[in-house]
This record gives structure tokens, C-alpha cells and sequence, in this order.
């Protein structure tokens, strides 16, 4: 397979997309049975974290491991600040002479297209401010997993229109699912995806309200995230205010399916964006869907490397 980077599912076809989560399906029974063979013995990975992470790096690094590759873990502090110390390009060019792929989770997505611009290896989207593919392709495991199809359902996002609502409406609209995002006026999914889905021909997949009932109502999945994401500490405040109205809680559940699912892609602020309540009801899909970062990050590490 040509040379590969992973930064935005937009740059796969459906069926490539489709591959990948077979591949990672494929995997995960393989090291549930403990059969699972060492398909990257030798391989060698940076795992590059401008932004801490605890799911993400463990994920990561127990899924090279179990590969048979090894995981160099490199802070802020260890290079000096991505694009500080030295430019991306050079400390790309370095890397090249040593290692097979990097991992790296970083504040802006323009670094990620710099780091991928000079590098003569895989580069891997672990977040960025624009997207987190990894992070919606383990959704839509788990969404495969627990609802037993894909093609169809309607999933409902509720709270900011951030990289993984970005990344989960890609990934909705390729796997024929139809998203509805509600976000308070001025916290909507930017106009970027819009603009690609309407060039794709997928403008009906996904649809940006206000109303979180609106968007609730006969969804087969409800889906949020954290009100502030790293980064945003000094807006904590406003934003606790803007989306007091839009917690995932038992009265909002009441208008989707009776059989609805719940989905969280954690840390969780319980009492915020989401109920204790609806958590523990829900722990088990969310907890799935947390597991899954490892399932599907392994897949996609042996589709790019092996």
C-alpha cells in the first residue's frame, strides 16, 4: 500500500473506511481469543502529545504493544514545543531516519498537515482543534456493535460543534447513517463540513439545529461531549451558562427510541452535559465505546503498516 497519513476520515472512500473497520473488528475477536499475532514486530512509533491524554495514550501504546511494536512516548518537554524549539519540518526529517509512524495529538490540525507535508512515514490524527478520526471511527464500532447495522440509523449529537461532532458527521454521513447536531446559536459545527458534504453530495446525512429535542426525537443513538475541552478553561463560565440547556438527561431521552443508546467519548462531567443516571444506565455502551479507541486504533495501525 502507497504511503498513507490519517488525518481526516474525508480522505478515505466509504469502502476504504469499511475495510479499516473490518480489519479492526478482525482484531479485536483475534485478541479476545489470545491469537492475536504480532503483525508489526520491529516497528518503532512516536507517540508525539502536545495535548495530555490518559485513553488515547494508553490505547495507542497497548495496542503497538500487542502488535509487537514498540511506543516512544514524547511530551511538550521533550521537543522543546512542537514547532518551537525547532520547525516541524526539521524535527519531521528527523524522525524519518528513525521511526516507521507517528501518532500525534495536537492543538492545531495545521501542524498535523506541516508534520505530514515532510514525513516519510504514516502520520496519525490523535486530535487536533479541526478533527479526531480515531475517536469516531471507535463510534461507529460501537454504534455497529450495539445497534447491529449502521446503514439508517439517526444519531442525535447534542453540545458544541467540535472536532469530534466534525468527525463523527464525516463518518456518519460515509457509513449511510444521518446525523443531527444541536448546538446553542454560535457553538455550531463549522462551516467547513457543510461545505464538503454538499460537494459529496451528502448534504441530507447531517443537519445542524438548535433544539435538542428537535434533534432527540426518534434517534436511535444520542451522543455527547464535555461543554469545556481542553484549552477552554478560561471560557468555563460562559459556556456553562450558553449550554445549560442542552445536558443529555431522562427527560430529554424520553423523545428518542425506546431502545436508544448512549454514547459519551469521555472524560465525563457528570451533572454537566450529562446525568450520573444517564451514565450508569448507559455504562455499558460507554464503556465499550472507550474500550473500542484500542480496538479500532489497532486495526488501523496494521491497515497502514503491515
Amino acid at each position: 500500500m502507497s504511503l498513507r497519513h490519517f488525518l481526516e476520515l474525508r480522505d478515505y472512500s466509504a469502502t476504504e473506511l469499511t475495510e479499516m473497520l473490518a480489519l479492526s473488528e478482525e482484531l479485536k475477536q483475534a485478541a479476545k481469543n489470545n491469537t492475536l499475532a504480532r503483525l508489526l514486530e520491529g516497528k518503532t512509533a512516536a507517540l508525539l502529545f502536545e495535548k495530555p491524554s490518559s485513553r488515547t495514550r494508553v490505547s495507542f501504546q497497548v495496542a503497538l504493544a500487542q502488535l509487537g511494536a514498540t511506543g516512544i512516548y514524547l511530551r511538550q518537554e521533550d521537543i522543546g514545543g512542537l514547532g518551537q524549539r525547532e520547525p516541524i519540518k526539521d524535527l519531521m526529517r528527523v524522525l524519518n531516519g528513525y521511526v516507521d509512524v507517528v501518532i500525534a495529538r495536537v492543538f492545531k490540525h495545521a501542524s498535523l498537515v506541516e508534520m505530514a507535508r515532510f514525513a516519510a512515514m504514516p502520520v496519525i490524527n490523535a486530535l487536533s482543534d479541526k478533527t479526531h478520526p480515531c475517536q469516531a471511527m471507535a463510534d461507529v464500532l460501537t454504534i455497529q456493535e450495539h445497534c447491529g447495522r449502521l446503514e439508517g440509523l439517526t444519531v442525535a449529537y447534542i453540545g458544541d460543534g467540535n472536532n469530534v461532532a466534525v468527525s463523527l458527521a464525516v463518518a456518519c454521513a460515509r457509513f449511510g447513517m444521518k446525523l443531527r447536531i444541536a448546538s446553542p446559536p454560535g457553538y455550531e459545527a463549522p462551516a467547513f463540513l457543510f461545505d464538503w458534504l454538499a460537494q459529496e453530495g451528502l448534504n441530507s446525512q447531517v443537519i445542524q439545529l438548535h433544539d435538542p429535542r428537535a434533534a432527540v426525537e426518534g434517534a436511535h443513538v444520542v451522543y455527547t461531549d464535555t461543554w469545556v475541552s481542553m484549552g477552554q478553561e478560561a471560557e468555563k463560565q460562559q459556556r456553562l451558562q450558553v449550554f445549560s440547556g442542552y445536558q443529555v438527561n431522562a427527560e430529554l431521552l424520553a423523545e428518542a427510541r425506546p431502545e436508544v443508546k448512549v454514547m459519551h467519548c469521555l472524560p465525563a462531567y457528570r451533572g454537566l452535559e450529562i446525568t450520573d443516571e444517564v451514565i450508569e444506565t448507559h455504562a455499558k455502551v460507554i464503556f465499550d465505546q472507550a474500550e473500542n479507541r484500542l480496538h479500532f486504533q489497532r486495526g488501523l495501525l496494521a491497515y497502514l503498516l503491515r
